[in-house]
């Protein structure tokens, strides 16, 4: 194997690496509330499309700003993501990723929001980050009769 091979296969581990630090960052991001986080993750005139039911953002500051509208109407918000697949073209990826979300909803409830992301990435000066969002969503669901009976949610909630 050449040097340059591995170079190349490093490459691609460290970029793929970098972009599941992103995605976990992302639900990071809205679950902490954590403005700082959810602006570092996306690069300038990024676009969060999360279509009918939570709206379409287009630059940081406009998703930020719908952060912000999401975390007054969902205060408490549990993402988990999973079955992520990553595509790696040079500075530039796409990704899906599925996503559970349990949120506390202001006026509905305990709710489950499920779907699938669909990402575009690109590394520029050596920095990957989000250029675009696109939210599939296959169902939101209110729990009736949820309620959690441990935990720091129902502790500090």
């Amino acid at each position: 194997m050449s040097k340059q091979d591995l170079e190349t296969r490093l490459d691609a581990v460290e970029s793929e690496l970098a972009i599941q630090r992103l995605v976990a960052e992302y639900g990071h991001a809205f679950d902490g509330h954590d403005e700082a986080l959810l602006r570092s993750i996306w690069h300038e005139g990024a676009v969060l499309a999360l279509g009918d039911a939570f709206g379409n953002f287009e630059g940081i500051d406009a998703i930020v700003a719908s952060a912000h509208q999401n975390w007054s109407q969902m205060p408490h918000m549990h993402h988990w993501m999973a079955n992520t697949l990553i595509n790696l073209d040079g500075d530039r990826a796409t990704a899906k990723v599925a996503v559970d979300c349990l949120v506390t909803h202001v006026e509905m409830g305990q709710t489950q929001i499920s779907g699938l992301y669909h990402d575009r990435l690109e590394r520029r000066n050596g920095r990957w980050a989000f250029v675009e969002r696109r939210f599939e969503l296959h169902f939101l669901t209110p729990l009736q009769n949820w309620k959690a009976v441990a935990g720091a949610e129902v502790s500090n909630g």
